[in-house]
């Protein structure tokens, strides 16, 4: 394959996103008005701790009424000390997650640095910007991204409305679906200096009670062993919590609800 060439005061520099653009060119719209049938992702969440950051999603995908996928991913990494999860159209949400990837793979083996924390939420605020429209289509991409603070030394959460306005929420944040009841989950039981067990068990139960109100949202799948998805980001980089870890804390989270009489 033969790299593309460019003048001087054409070059795309260290953007991948630019490079695709000038060496394929732009993405023909949908035609007005056009409704494309798409699964859609639903609720994430992230906490900050005392360590880094906790990100989780539920593993259901909607389409209209109906389930379209029960074990979708929506938790990934952006590079080895940030994640990005998403909600909203999952294909191209997806699709966005692995330019963003690329995107910041790319930065670093031009520039031989990577980016500051900072500079990667921007440069998912313009990939969201980009996606506008889409959106206007219906098919909105709404993700968060979190990642350890390296020169800060402490984790941060990023959110993004569909125009691409990025806005850093200091404590916690939860989108989609079952935002609202995640949120409120979340805002009851969060208190500075979490430690990591008690903020993934704090985005089990806004997962859990997101579940329990708003049926796009998936719950903890027993009998196919299907679990939400739970990482943390600390200085250590991006590591994705065992299944069987997620499993067991759902089974305790369960146990003591049954034991206060809580019908499940």
């Amino acid at each position: 394959m033969t790299l593309p060439l460019f003048r001087a005061g054409d070059d795309p520099g260290p953007s991948f996103s630019d490079l695709l653009r000038r060496a394929t060119g732009p993405v023909a719209p949908l035609p007005a008005g056009a409704q494309v049938p798409t699964p859609h992702g639903t609720t994430i969440v992230a906490v900050r701790y005392a360590e880094g950051v906790v990100m989780a999603g539920d593993r259901r995908a909607t389409e209209g009424y109906s389930i379209a996928h029960r074990a979708i991913e929506k938790v990934f990494p952006a590079d080895r000390h940030s994640g990005v999860s998403i909600a909203g159209a999952a294909g191209p949400a997806v699709e966005m997650v692995r330019l963003f990837q690329t995107e910041l793979e790319h930065y670093e083996k031009v520039e031989g640095v990577t980016l500051s924390l900072e500079g990667k939420a921007n440069k998912l605020s313009q990939m969201v910007r980009s996606n506008l429209p889409m959106a206007m289509e219906g098919l909105a991409v709404v993700p968060i991204f979190a990642g350890f603070d390296l020169a800060r030394g402490a984790g941060r959460i990023f959110k993004y409305d569909l125009t691409g306005g990025r806005y850093e929420e200091g404590d916690f944040h939860a989108t989609g679906s079952g935002g609202r009841d995640a949120r409120t989950t979340i805002k009851l039981g969060w208190r500075e200096a979490l430690d990591q067990a008690a903020a993934i068990e704090l985005c089990i139960e806004a997962l859990y009670e997101a579940a329990d109100e708003d049926s796009a949202t998936g719950g903890p799948d027993v009998v196919r062993g299907i679990y939400p998805t739970v990482a943390t980001i600390t200085v250590d980089g991006f590591e994705r919590v065992a299944d069987d870890e997620v499993a067991e804390r759902f089974g305790v989270l369960i146990r003591r609800k049954t034991a206060g009489g809580e019908q499940l």
